[in-house]
């Protein structure tokens, strides 16, 4: 009886181990994300498994990707093809381009409605933003902005579209109910980026060639602090802020610096520098995992992706990807 009931015992406890190793196995994909790098001179996305932090495919798109989003439902990739003047649509399950938007020339970035549609694009080459509906593939409005517009940020409430003109030095305000312009903050020289708060209440606006941030207050409309950066051994010249994210609890800023090949690390309620983490060269854009846990970095002329370890405040993988990577964005799932 005894060696009965430990038998039967036996194999009941190998068949819940079994079922709970499946159980961790399943889990642990569904927390693999994947994320995704625009390769500007290679004309493709590299495709990253961030629980192994490797390459783990490459897709063809079109020419001189930059600005890449999402869907809301992670199923497609948009990729702005700006020598070709379209949105290149890709099914994430399969790689493959299904479909090409209108985009007015030389789509630089974009960002998408948090409703999922429409997507707001801005025209580098006619200083216009298109506010484009993805299902039906119509240009709803286009906008006349400054000049070389690029960066695009969106308030948490959907009800404020921000646009950055590169020549005309300013972040333009649109209304996303009636796609007005309904003000405009002067910045320092050739902004790249715009990042909102998860408040609402701030928009960090990059400057490349000013090597400034400027904090702007969203009810007033009103710079009411500029952050500059300073590190030792790196001339003034080569610190040229662009990309921009901001933790969702508002304590921390981190702004990637250019040919400085640093991120710098910005205490969101004090505005001062904390640290300045060295990562590849020419870094230009950022995007945080879901959890914030890490932090990807594109450099492009070393073409690389940086990971950096949030909490530890620690490069912890250089990531080999195609030529010049630009753009970042990783799965919400």
């Amino acid at each position: 009886m005894v060696a009965r009931a430990g038998a039967a015992w036996g194999l009941a406890g190998l068949r819940t181990a079994l079922l709970a190793g499946l159980w961790l196995g399943a889990a642990g994909h569904a927390e693999a994300l994947t994320a995704y790098v625009t390769n500007e001179k290679a004309n493709t996305v590299s495709v990253i498994d961030t629980e192994t932090m490797a390459v783990t495919a490459t897709w063809k798109v079109g020419r001189r990707p930059r600005g890449v989003t999402l869907s809301k439902d992670d199923k497609e990739l948009f990729v702005c093809a700006s020598d070709d003047d379209r949105i290149d649509v890709l099914d994430t399950a399969t790689g493959k381009v299904v479909r090409s938007l209108r985009s007015g020339p030389d789509p630089e970035q974009f960002i998408l409605d948090r409703s999922g549609n429409p997507l707001y694009v801005a025209n580098e080459d006619d200083s216009q933003v298109t506010i484009l509906d993805i299902e039906k593939n119509k240009v709803l409005a286009e906008v006349p902005v400054g000049v070389e517009p690029e960066g695009m940020g969106l308030s948490p409430d959907g009800k404020i579209l921000v646009n950055t003109s590169e020549t005309t030095n300013m972040a333009h305000f649109i209304d996303t109910k009636t796609f007005e312009v309904i003000d405009n903050v002067l910045v320092d020289a050739r902004p790249r980026f715009a990042e909102f708060s998860a408040d609402g209440k701030f928009l960090w606006v990059s400057a490349e060639v000013g090597g400034t941030v400027s904090v702007i207050d969203v009810a007033t409309r009103k710079v009411i602090k500029k952050i500059t950066f300073k590190i030792p051994s790196v001339t003034d010249e080569q610190i040229q802020p662009v990309g921009v994210r901001l933790t969702k609890d508002g304590t921390r800023a981190f702004v990637a610096l250019g040919p400085a090949n640093r991120v710098a690390v910005v205490d969101a309620k004090t505005y001062e520098v904390q640290k300045y983490l060295p990562v590849g060269q020419r870094v230009w854009q950022l995007a945080f995992t879901p959890d914030e846990k890490q932090l990807y970095t594109t450099n492009g002329t070393s073409n690389d992706v940086s990971v950096i370890d949030v909490e530890a405040l620690k490069v912890i993988k250089s990531i080999p990807v195609g030529l010049l990577p630009w753009g970042v964005v990783i799965s919400k799932k």
